[in-house]
């Protein structure tokens, strides 16, 4: 069953999605007529979407709890992305409840045996909220030195915004922040009343206003697949592609890696920064 906090943050979604359509984008007549709210009305989207506008505004305002097929039309009125129909199916009471309180998560045995043999491969693996489990040499190569990062701090979102080598190291931050927030964003639907997660959004916002407003956009995205370009200072300039599989031992813990596509610049970058991180970990053994 949702919980309040999960209707008063779906409430929350279905305004901020409602303000970004306009009457011709739904099919309605645009009269043209200044509006004193930007977006559709709330009647607006209680007629498209065949319910009462009692209805939908107690649904904004987190006081009520929709069925299956409002959610359906809701869904398609606001013209909703894939991820952002299961964000709000999640907050609906749709997936399974978890605990507000939880152990700390370690690395799977399984991945982290995978990780290690993954030398050719920068990967790494993030738990809930976005934290960073574990990494292999080349991870550490690529992104940054992990083990210097108290374990504590060591969640890719708050990397992002409080370490300035990362601006550096994504040419396009903006948008690899953007869609990092929208990914913690979705973690937050299936831990509305997680502390350290709330922890976590509260010192952003205060310390970092494109964060706070990036939150406050309530954008989503799943952590699936997708292309990254990353100037590095040893390797250059790399594309490469990242994807994730997720531990069947452990749905909350999600392998990262990053390739890149065969005889091009960006894959030989990687191998020269293999053989530098291998060089480096030997380094460091002997010292």
């Amino acid at each position: 069953m949702a919980t309040s906090a999960h209707l008063k943050e779906l409430g929350d979604f279905l305004k901020t999605r409602r303000a970004e359509l306009s009457p011709r984008t739904v099919g309605l007549p645009d009269t043209r007529t200044p509006r004193r709210v930007p977006g559709l009305r709330r009647e607006e989207v209680a007629q498209l979407a065949a319910i009462s506008t009692d209805y939908y505004i107690r649904l904004e305002q987190g006081r009520m709890q929709p069925s299956a097929p409002v959610l359906q039309s809701l869904v398609r009125v606001l013209h909703l992305s894939d991820d952002q129909r299961d964000y709000v199916f999640e907050l609906a009471g749709k997936a399974n409840d978890r605990p507000l309180r939880r152990s700390g998560q370690k690395v799977q045995p399984q991945l982290r045996r995978l990780l290690d043999d993954l030398a050719a491969t920068p990967a790494i693996v993030l738990g809930r909220r976005m934290d960073i489990l574990a990494w292999n040499a080349l991870g550490a190569a690529l992104v940054t030195d992990f083990s210097l990062i108290p374990e504590k701090k060591r969640n890719y979102v708050r990397l992002l915004f409080t370490d300035p080598a990362m601006k550096q190291l994504y040419p396009d931050w903006e948008r690899v922040a953007g869609t990092a927030v929208a990914q913690l964003r979705m973690e937050a639907a299936r831990y509305p009343q997680d502390p350290r997660l709330t922890a976590l959004v509260g010192e952003l916002s205060v310390q970092d206003d494109d964060f706070r407003t990036w939150w406050g956009g309530h954008h989503v995205a799943a952590l699936n697949v997708g292309t990254k370009t990353l100037h590095h200072p040893i390797a250059g300039e790399l594309t490469l592609d990242w994807d994730t599989l997720t531990a069947s031992t452990d749905p909350e813990q999600q392998l990262v890696v990053w390739t890149a596509e065969p005889h091009t610049p960006s894959h030989d970058g990687l191998r020269l920064l293999a053989s530098w991180a291998a060089t480096h970990q030997q380094e460091q053994h002997q010292q």
